[in-house]
């Protein structure tokens, strides 16, 4: 007979577990000696207490709802009470008892959330009706006033319901705010044409100074000067559409009248800058030969030497002026990430952490190597080959983790 804290394995081969009610078989065992046996049970109460851990941490962890949480808790509290398995089965249904409570607690929580949901929901529709009436109210921005307003009869439709008294008392609200706002949006719009005069006037005014400086030549000045007539021409509204066709027309003319000029101008001061241009052509033609960065601190020395000497040749036309700008910087771009990536090459904190896992791994291989053998001379089939799944998952996790360590070399 051999016997543990929970169980014992009696002269005929049954195993008993122990338990407040005396003992129970769970089972029969006839092919080793009665140790393994013990092993066998006690490893079968092993995955039961895992599956109630896992239960533990999925409720302590999650958002498990209430009703599935009970459904687990029966179904394992089953499978305590008739396992055949050898351990400490009053302390998983106690920890099952726990769960129960915990649950309680749980469903407790939903409700007082549904109350609170409910409450929240009146919040959020007492604040549509309340910003739907200060539209109503307030807003002369029509578009984007009623497309606020389409908004939040979206939010109303997409918002939780309440009681059926306040929602007809909160809807009716809403409708009356969305009626007023289209009466004085429709007043607005029947006086327009009075105002539309005044913005005509104020763009022949605005269309007669832009085309009495379209000949000048004092670019900088007068590009600042239509910046500012533009801008006016925003601010003053619309006119009439036949008007608003025939005086944009007459604006633009003049407005293209001087940039073309002075786009003219500055394609001749450009033909000037093409010898700045070769200078810069044969300093890009220099960067590039850094790449790829294989000596990190001798390339930051070459570039920097080289954006000095970029500097010094001064500007370049303007159409080559984005390439050759372009080109350096995907040079210094690439100097940069060769920077980053020496520094996590040289990160202690991350080689220390690489370290210790290829350390562990190793002990963790030596182990299972003495199980294997253990296995191996006792004949223990199973065993074995639990131990040689076990050895070739972990010597595949020390050869990557290797690499990884490899690299910080």
């Amino acid at each position: 007979m051999s016997t543990d804290p929970w169980g014992r394995v009696d002269d005929d081969g049954t195993v008993y577990v122990r338990t407040a009610e005396g003992e129970r078989a769970v089972g029969s065992w006839q092919a080793g000696e009665p140790e393994e046996a013990l092993a066998y049970f006690h490893r079968k109460y092993d995955e039961l207490a895992g599956q109630v851990a896992l239960l533990e941490q999925r409720m302590k962890g999650t958002d498990l709802a209430p009703a599935q949480a009970e459904a687990s808790i029966a179904k394992l509290r089953e499978a305590v009470a008739d396992a055949h398995a050898i351990g400490d089965l009053a302390a998983l249904t106690a920890r099952l008892d726990g769960l129960t409570e915990l649950v309680g607690h749980r469903r407790e929580e939903v409700k007082a959330a549904r109350e609170q949901a409910r409450a929240e929901a009146r919040s959020v529709k007492e604040r549509i009706v309340a910003e739907a009436e200060r539209i109503a109210d307030e807003t002369t921005h029509w578009k984007s006033g009623g497309e606020r307003l389409r908004q939040l009869v979206e939010e109303w439709k997409a918002a939780d319901r309440i009681d059926r008294v306040t929602e007809a008392a909160l809807w009716k609200r809403l409708s009356a705010a969305r009626t007023a706002f289209a009466k004085r949006r429709k007043q607005y719009f029947a006086g327009l044409d009075e105002q539309r005069e005044g913005v005509r006037a104020a763009k022949e005014r605005i269309v007669a100074e832009a085309e009495a400086i379209a000949d000048s030549t004092d670019w900088g000045a007068t590009a600042a000067i239509y910046r500012e007539l533009m801008q006016q021409w925003k601010n003053a509204g619309r006119a009439s559409r036949e008007a608003e066709d025939e005086l944009w027309a007459r604006f633009k003319g003049a407005q293209d009248q001087f940039f073309q000029a002075r786009s003219a101008v500055f394609a001749e001061r450009d033909a000037s800058l093409a010898a700045n241009a070769e200078i810069k052509e044969e300093l890009l033609a220099e960067a590039e030969k850094i790449l790829p960065v294989t000596d990190v601190r001798t390339a930051r020395g070459a570039l920097r030497h080289i954006l000095e000497r970029w500097e010094a040749a001064g500007p370049v036309p303007r159409e080559q002026r984005d390439r050759l700008e372009g080109g350096l910087r995907k040079v210094d771009e690439a100097v940069r990430k060769a920077e980053d990536a020496e520094w996590k090459r040289s990160n202690p904190e991350a080689r220390a952490r690489a370290q210790s896992t290829v350390d562990q791994l190793r002990t963790s291989i030596e182990q299972l190597e003495k199980r294997l053998s253990k296995a191996q001379a006792a004949g223990r089939a199973k065993d074995v080959k639990e131990a040689e799944e076990a050895l070739i998952a972990r010597r595949s996790w020390l050869e990557e983790a290797e690499r990884t360590l490899t690299e910080f070399s």
